[in-house]
């Protein structure tokens, strides 16, 4: 069987270095690692569309913001297939027909689905279209035969719930869709970066982000701004690693060779975190470490970026070519869908000949 990869994000803003240390980073990984045959990257616009409704401009505007950040990031487009959803409405079909396989209590039991509406304060008023996006997910997710989904753990009941679907189905009609598994990040504790000012969550609406398309000063001003250990007050000061939001960035993104480079003091992250726990140790050094480290990261791909931003139609072109693909792809699935849902009555001959002969004998 193909090795095929389906993943994704909302174009609702630019892209952070959470996105980048929890998926981005493991894509370009993945896309060049020649263990899939397939990796489909899709731009999730109608699914951002379910909490959006009534803002589609900020939906089609973060389109190219979502796509520039992809390719600035090493994402190929010759060997992955980047797409918008929308652009694909096999898509809608499928998750009509999935509808049929799943209840509303089964629905209102998906944990993922449960924060997501707590989150948004939609518990008084949920849009279906939000409320059944496990089912659209399905739904892209099978359309493309994808037998893997990189998620991190939040994201897990969503791929449950769509086994669940695909069991289903095969059970009723036969065996026509693929069984997808999950792909778990290697790193967890790395895979959600907190928000610079310490809150769990990186968010736009926040403004805690480090962009992947912010300027060096916009990077050094963010680090250095960053929340640390609230009691250490002065450098002689013990010092607490956790929850310290500069030790966390600086398990996602240094290396042992970056001390040499950056910090020869040291050896490794191991000896700077020991010195800052006994104290002696000042926020400041610190930091300035993680931006040097930070910039070396980033620097290459916010020089692609611009390149790119030199001819934004080329990569409209690139998501225009992905598209056709995909949905070229999403109706091959689709076309057996309906085969073995006993819902292709122009291309079953069969059925056409026996109502034929059923008729003239009759």
């Amino acid at each position: 069987m193909s090795q095929i990869i389906l993943t994704g994000d909302r174009p609702t803003g630019r892209l952070h270095v959470g996105h980048y240390v929890g998926s981005l980073r493991r894509r370009v990984e993945l896309q060049n690692s020649g263990e899939y045959d397939k990796i489909f990257i899709m731009i999730a616009d109608a699914q951002a569309l379910t909490d959006n409704a009534d803002n589609p401009e900020k939906v089609r505007q973060n389109i190219i913001e979502v796509a520039l950040d992809y390719l600035s990031c090493g994402l190929d487009p010759e060997k992955s297939i980047m797409f918008i959803q929308s652009q694909v409405p096999e898509l809608t079909e499928l998750s009509f027909y999935y509808m049929n396989l799943v209840t509303v209590s089964r629905l209102q039991r998906n944990p993922t689905v449960k924060s997501e509406i707590q989150m948004r304060n939609f518990e008084a008023s949920i849009p279906v279209g939000f409320f059944t996006y496990p089912i659209s997910q399905a739904s892209d997710i099978t359309a493309f035969k994808a037998t893997t989904v990189p998620v991190g753990d939040d994201q897990l009941p969503m791929i449950e719930q769509c086994r669940e679907i695909v069991h289903k189905f095969n059970s009723v009609y036969g065996e026509t869709l693929v069984m997808p598994k999950a792909l778990i990040p290697e790193n967890e504790s790395c895979s959600r970066l907190p928000g610079i000012d310490g809150k769990a969550k990186m968010s736009k609406s926040l403004g805690n982000c480090i962009y992947l398309s912010d300027s060096e000063e916009e990077v050094q001003k963010k680090i250095m701004s960053m929340f640390t250990d609230p009691d250490h007050l002065k450098v002689s000061d013990p010092g607490k690693i956790e929850g310290n939001t500069v030790f966390i960035y600086l398990d996602a993104f240094c290396r042992d060779e970056h001390f040499a480079k950056y910090l020869p003091d040291y050896q490794n992250l191991d000896e700077l975190k020991a010195h800052y726990q006994r104290g002696g140790l000042g926020d400041v050094k610190v930091k300035r470490f993680l931006n040097a480290v930070m910039q070396e990261e980033l620097a290459p791909i916010r020089s692609r970026r611009k390149e790119l931003e030199k001819d934004i139609p080329a990569v409209y072109e690139i998501l225009r070519k992905g598209s056709a693909e995909a949905e070229r792809t999403a109706a091959q699935t689709l076309s057996e869908v309906k085969r073995a849902m006993k819902i292709n009555y122009f291309d079953d001959m069969e059925l056409i000949r026996e109502q034929a002969k059923r008729y003239s004998e009759g």
